[in-house]
């Protein structure tokens, strides 16, 4: 009898199955004798620092250009430090980045082309414009304090506005650059990354220009920033555990929690950057007069933890390379659960 003529057995298909978003699973599927699947990234502390250093650098000029714009005249000293502060991302980032690169002489080939599908292509221009209109700015804010240079006053307010726009893309190119690796931890969630990476810029912007103001003499102007940075804090706290939950709910979570360095690294980092700072700036929320030492120890703690978050964030990405686990986990379609079981 032909083949075709056979009757056929109709496969009974099941229905598909998903687990709550909030369960935390794990890839227990087949590996290559355990080998990675992806490679750790090169990246190392030249490469968070300027992440660092970038994030807190366009936040200062955002901040400086909003006080510029809307602010009283007391807040002059905040327009000057943060356009001072924002020097640091051309400068010191600049120097970072071309350290890490593999021929540091050739830096300038990053710019031959622009690809507008690369986020280190456009986050190469990002920085460069960003050199450029801020060093404007602080040039002609520098001069223009002398008697016969005051005409250079408004050249600084003009150029401020192009230093704002890209101090924005400053604080959340670099995000958007790792989550388009393969890098589990990095590529798991990609919109909150950036995000966080946002937050925490604009926290750390706000937090070092509160230390300028309060060592500077000027308490109004630090309660004033302070507030920025405890907004900035909570938000950056909310989305934090968002993107843990997503870890979790993507199966690459066991790079940020039990006992690893990354793991330590992570709780650490949380105390330092979220609890520290919103126990510090509730206490001074309430009191009749803030303390000054409530807020220095705040402001420290935002600086530190945004500088360990980045340090934590590459170095769980690295180990999640480097488990194949985490990579097929979470690769795996949504609703292939079989392989997927739930964490014990």
């Amino acid at each position: 009898m032909p083949l075709e003529t056979l009757p056929q057995k109709r496969r009974r298909v099941p229905a598909q199955t998903t687990l709550p978003e909030s369960s935390t699973v794990r890839y227990d599927g087949p590996t290559y004798y355990d080998r990675p699947v992806v490679k750790p990234s090169k990246y190392g502390y030249k490469v968070w620092a300027y992440t660092y250093v970038a994030g807190l650098a366009g936040a200062a000029q955002i901040i400086a250009t909003l006080a510029s714009l809307f602010g009283r005249p007391r807040m002059r000293s905040v327009v000057r430090n943060g356009r001072y502060l924002a020097l640091a991302g051309p400068t010191v980032g600049s120097a970072l980045l071309i350290a890490d690169l593999h021929t540091p002489q050739r830096w300038y080939n990053m710019l031959r082309i622009f690809r507008k599908t690369s986020p280190m292509s456009i986050g190469s221009y990002i920085l460069t414009s960003f050199g450029f209109s801020s060093g404007a700015t602080a040039v002609a804010e520098l001069l223009g304090n002398l008697r016969w240079l005051r005409w250079l006053r408004p050249a600084a307010d003009i150029s401020q506005l192009p230093a704002a726009l890209t101090g924005a893309g400053m604080g959340t190119y670099t995000g958007a650059l790792l989550s388009a690796t393969s890098t589990p931890v990095w590529a798991a969630a990609p919109r909150l990354l950036t995000a966080r990476f946002a937050c925490s810029a604009m926290a750390t912007g706000a937090a070092a220009l509160s230390l300028a103001e309060r060592f500077g003499g000027d308490a109004r102007n630090a309660d004033t920033l302070d507030q920025v940075a405890m907004a900035a804090t909570l938000a950056d706290t909310v989305l934090s555990a968002l993107a843990e939950r997503e870890y979790r709910r993507r199966g690459v979570a066991d790079s940020l929690e039990g006992e690893n360095a990354p793991a330590a690294e992570n709780r650490l980092s949380n105390g330092l950057e979220h609890m520290l700072p919103l126990i510090c700036y509730g206490v001074n929320a309430v009191l009749p007069k803030p303390s000054r030492a409530l807020s220095t120890a705040a402001a420290f703690g935002v600086l530190a933890g945004g500088l360990l978050m980045r340090s934590t964030i590459f170095h769980a990405g690295n180990r999640s390379a480097s488990r194949p686990q985490d990579y097929l986990g979470f690769t795996q379609p949504q609703t292939d659960w079989p392989r997927l079981l739930p964490a014990a």
